[in-house]
């Protein structure tokens, strides 16, 4: 078993995204980390063509899955789509391939070297992302977005309820993510199996599969908590990407601080695969915008 790797769940409509990940991460990836992309077996040629020359390693969901010893497959493909992807990402490690791993989005693009140092200490513990969020509950106040406030503060809620955790409200993002088996196998063997609920239970009940992650280490401190802040700049919103890119900040500012960056699928939709999403007129609004130099 690797102590570390790179994994992305992807599917076809993020084919272009996945792509220009890859190329990015063999561009930095100056230790030759273990990359790993898992999509649905049905979907495993057209990345098998598409991806061939890069570094990266591709696995059917259904194979994790079906490492899963308590999750039924046909729960999971009952599930929506959105769902149905954090319960393949979060039981990832049941493969065995790596110790712990960080778990990226296709939308993630690499922009400076990395290393294991990015993402563990010298001794194998992982830094794990922690904070209250404090700067984009702010910057949603700013611009008027109260119900991102409102979706934070009842997510926290919902899943520390479920711990029986009292206290402060933390944010165990954003993606990408470093998880650590260790910290699922806790979860699973004393929050879950108690319950007689399996990983797709959990996700049903409550879809926020980092919040499991980090409520799970809390309560059960499988590895020691090393607090860090965002590994990468996440641009949430367009707005948010819109005012960097008018204050001239670039990725090779961003590098200083980050290991790479996240631009959102849903105001990137001309990088869908086959074709740009949504119906006419929204493809029509974003073609006018992107003409008037706005997302």
């Amino acid at each position: 078993m690797k102590p570390f790797a790179l994994y992305c769940k992807s599917y076809s409509t993020d084919l272009r995204r996945l792509i220009r990940l890859a190329q990015s991460i063999q561009r930095y990836n100056v230790e030759q980390l273990p990359f790993y992309v898992s999509v649905p077996q049905a979907e495993l040629a057209l990345f098998r063509e598409h991806l061939a020359g890069l570094d990266a390693e591709l696995l059917a969901d259904e194979e994790i899955i079906k490492a899963s010893p308590r999750i039924d497959p046909i729960q999971v493909q009952s599930m929506l789509g959105s769902v149905s992807q954090q319960v393949v990402k979060s039981e990832f490690w049941r493969l065995g391939l790596s110790t712990a791993y960080l778990c990226l989005d296709s939308d993630a693009v690499l922009i400076r070297p990395f290393g294991l140092a990015d993402f563990m200490t010298p001794d194998g513990t992982p830094y794990t992302m922690l904070d209250e969020a404090h700067d984009l509950l702010e910057d949603a106040m700013r611009h008027k977005r109260e119900r991102v406030v409102t979706a934070f503060t009842k997510e926290a809620d919902q899943v520390q309820q479920l711990f029986g955790r009292a206290g402060r409200r933390y944010s165990f993002g954003p993606f990408p993510l470093v998880w650590h088996r260790a910290v699922w196998e806790s979860l699973d063997r004393l929050f879950l199996q108690p319950r007689s609920m399996n990983f797709a239970d959990a996700i049903a009940l409550a879809p926020i599969e980092s919040r499991w992650y980090g409520e799970a280490l809390l309560a059960y401190r499988a590895v020691p908590l090393l607090p860090c802040q965002a590994l990468f700049k996440v641009y949430h919103y367009a707005w948010q990407f819109d005012h960097d890119r008018r204050a001239g900040i670039t990725s090779q500012k961003l590098a200083r601080f980050y290991c790479g960056a996240i631009y959102q699928s849903a105001w990137e939709r001309e990088m869908d695969w086959p074709n740009e999403g949504g119906h006419f007129f929204s493809r029509l609004g974003r073609k006018l915008r992107r003409a008037a130099g706005r997302i």
